[in-house]
């Protein structure tokens, strides 16, 4: 092969595999879909009150930012932070996804909503609190998508005087 060629070749392998990037279409409708089924698939689990079947919602170096506690970071420190939640006695939590956006890339999106978590307090009564939330959502390599920064923060506005 002459050099002219082995030139001609090699440009013609470059343009394609650019070329097939470029005209890369992400169903936008379709990645928000899964993420509602997943978001649906995390609730069920957080309603079985068992670490094993909520911490795979969570990709391994996810952060949890929760009111006044220090950032959880991990999936060890991840599943601490939820057996610690699931043995309090009283403890439950449910929440609504109201909005989702995903990045036009279709790797990565977030969630917002509210949840309500109720738990017993030191005098045994039922204490819920109601909080706003953010979901940072990653895809990943086999398709499925995992919360990789999940943000509480309360809905009741700060006492500040």
């Amino acid at each position: 092969m002459t050099n002219f060629g082995l030139f001609a070749t090699v440009a013609l392998v470059m343009v394609t595999i650019a070329g097939c990037g470029a005209n890369r279409r992400v169903d936008l409708s379709a990645e928000e879909a899964a993420i509602r089924k997943t978001d649906a698939d995390w609730l069920a689990a957080a309603g079985a009150h068992d670490p094993n079947r909520i911490l795979p919602f969570w990709a391994d170096d996810a952060t949890i930012l929760a009111p006044g506690i220090p950032a959880v970071v991990g999936k060890d420190a991840i599943r601490k932070y939820v057996s610690d939640a699931f043995a309090t006695p009283g403890f439950s939590i449910t929440w609504q996804t109201d909005k989702v956006e995903v990045a036009q890339s279709g790797d990565l999106a977030y969630s917002t909503g509210t949840d309500r978590m109720s738990l017993n307090g030191p005098d045994g009564k039922s204490v819920t609190e109601e909080s706003r939330g953010v979901a940072i959502w990653k895809k990943q390599p086999d398709g499925s998508w995992k919360c990789v920064v999940d943000v509480m923060n309360p809905a009741a506005p700060l006492d500040v005087k």
